[in-house]
């Protein structure tokens, strides 16, 4: 007897490519800023984002935390990730220059 496989969101993969892109970040760098340079390639995170692997659960919650959202939003395909947290997240990562006078 066969076991019928699990059901997998939908949306998963979707939702890691964004979040990625509003750190503006590479597949190296994400992998990096995860926390799990021993276990993460880029390769692993285009797989991700290409929804041909799930990430672990620990690297979920690596992403969640990095966005400061609870797993359930990357998890549910009936939830979006907040607009407003990805806006302030873009523009978070722009360097700006120091006033005037504080260099």
């Amino acid at each position: 007897m066969g076991r019928a496989s699990r059901r997998r969101p939908k949306r998963l993969a979707e939702k890691l490519l964004t979040i990625r892109q509003a750190l503006n970040l590479s597949q190296s760098e994400m992998a990096f800023r995860l926390g799990c340079e021993g276990e993460l390639t880029a390769n692993h995170i285009s797989k991700f984002e290409l929804d041909r692997h799930e990430p672990s659960l620990p690297v979920l919650l690596s992403y969640a935390r990095m966005m400061g959202v609870s797993t359930d939003v990357l998890i549910d395909d009936k939830l979006d990730l907040p607009a407003k947290l990805l806006s302030a997240t873009k523009s978070n990562s722009i360097r700006r220059s120091a006033p005037r006078g504080r260099r």
